[in-house]
């Protein structure tokens, strides 16, 4: 049994958001006003309404929102105790992370004579920043505080903006739909945490966190809501034209290589034909994850539908034989599986994407291979854009160079999420979070209200701190 600490929220909880709320409050009238696309006194007297940057995006941005709120709210409810505590955390952490992320990413990315200008955009760069958090979440879900959550928020958003740019704009790599930032960097930052926050307790599992019918149920709905809006996911940053048209193709395709994969794989592995629910709920998803890294390259339909195959593949055998080694041998409790449907299929799309620089041919970019590399363009001090319309002419760096910076990033962003995450995850293993004991994790009743339950502790007597009404045939 683990030790038992308080696990009222009251005070503690209030404190550290009405501070949060406060602080970013004061951060706002001081530093925060309005970008080029949102100021009304910087519009030219003959601006087009309909060119503004609002009409390029909100489809995109509302489509991320249902994605990140519904989708990854419903996919995390699939434990038959823990299905209110799942979509309420992640609606929490979503706002939270978002917040800080429109911070943490103003002032270093957006901040200039002293302001940090905001749109958007900004706050579609920062729900990226927010799905990273929820994805990490997935490693230790039950088995935490909403303090101790917000907690591994607060710490993940600057390392991830960190990851960001060190991978993207100090490696210049090139990964538009996230592979390597986001699924590869909330991956092993989740791992690290568990890693940190190891139970020996539940090293053999927990009866409450197995699923019911009705839990793995909305589960599956979120996992459809996610495949859905997945392309717009990909396609959010990619540069408008024949790039994000590649892009989402190449996403729907390697989305539906994925589903069709894991009903065969998981009729395949199972006793009479079978199919397991949690790889349907994962695995059609993975091949969104390892696309992001090649969404927009010339790897052709045929490539996508692959990748979609190999991906899906990993995610199925993961669950069924990583996992286990991974909780038992290594002490990484993985409570959603993130590192099946992030970790390797994000591994597999970083790989797909250097091999695929090394051996797609230039000419199959045409005059668009420097939109796709921008760090491949010659210096504009050197020679102009007429005389590198030939592929392969005077270029900054070459195609192996690229896949070499390729590697860097995904290298960077690995050790760097495990780390932070192992260090992450021994802060919040400080007393005064709130952090449940082995028996009450995976119940709702724990932390929230739940009508029609008897709030009482395990010997029968009335407790307003721990609150412990134990659910009955789990």
């Amino acid at each position: 049994m683990s030790k038992v600490f308080s696990t009222s929220l009251r005070c503690r909880l209030p404190v550290l958001l009405f501070f949060f709320q406060g602080a970013l409050l004061v951060l706002f009238v001081l530093f925060a006003t309005y970008d080029e696309h949102t100021d009304a006194a910087s519009q030219p007297p003959d601006a087009d309404p309909s060119a503004n940057q609002l009409y390029g995006i909100f489809s995109l941005f509302q489509d991320i929102q249902l994605m990140l709120l519904v989708g990854l709210g419903l996919l995390l409810a699939f434990m038959r105790g823990y299905g209110i505590s799942a979509v309420a955390y992640n609606f929490l952490l979503a706002n939270f992370a978002t917040q800080w992320g429109l911070v943490v990413q103003g002032f270093v990315h957006y901040y200039h004579q002293g302001k940090v200008h905001l749109g958007l955009y900004n706050v579609l760069t920062a729900e990226f920043a927010a799905i990273t958090v929820v994805i990490s979440v997935g490693a230790i879900l039950g088995r935490t505080s909403s303090l101790q959550l917000l907690l591994m928020a607060l710490c993940e958003v600057p390392l991830y903006v960190a990851c960001e740019w060190l991978t993207v704009s100090h490696f210049r790599a090139v990964d538009v739909g996230g592979t390597i930032t986001l699924h590869v960097f909330a991956c092993y930052f989740g791992l690290g945490v568990s890693f940190a926050l190891y139970r020996p307790g539940l090293r053999r599992g927990h009866p409450k966190e197995s699923p019911s019918y009705l839990s793995d149920l909305l589960s599956l709905v979120g996992t459809m809501i996610l495949w859905v809006f997945w392309p717009s996911f990909i396609a959010s940053l990619v540069q408008e034209g024949d790039a994000q048209h590649r892009a989402v193709l190449h996403t729907w395709l390697t989305l539906s290589a994925s589903a069709l994969t894991s009903f065969a794989t998981s009729s395949l592995l199972e006793k009479k034909g079978k199919l397991t629910l949690s790889h349907l709920q994962n695995a059609t998803l993975a091949g969104g994850v390892a696309i992001g890294a090649v969404a927009d390259m010339a790897i052709t339909p045929a490539g996508a539908f692959a990748l979609g195959i190999l991906s899906s593949l990993a995610c199925i055998l993961g669950f069924k034989y990583v996992t286990p080694f991974l909780a038992t041998k290594i002490r990484f409790q993985d409570q959603c599986g993130i590192h099946n449907l992030h970790g390797l299929p994000g591994l597999i799309g970083a790989v797909g994407g250097m091999a695929a620089i090394l051996l797609i041919p230039d000419e199959n970019y045409g005059l668009r291979l420097y939109q796709v590399f921008p760090p491949r363009a010659p210096p504009l001090d050197n020679v102009t854009t007429a005389e590198v319309t030939s592929a392969g002419q005077e270029l900054g760096r070459t195609a192996s160079q690229q896949a070499l910076y390729q590697a860097a990033g995904l290298g960077s962003s690995f050790v760097l999420s495990l780390v932070g995450g192992y260090l992450t995850g021994l802060v919040m293993r400080l007393p005064f979070l709130a952090q449940p004991p082995d028996e009450l994790c995976f119940d709702d009743s724990l932390y929230f209200k739940i009508q029609g339950l008897t709030e009482t502790s395990p010997t029968g007597q009335a407790s307003e701190d721990l609150q412990l009404p134990l659910k009955e045939n789990v």
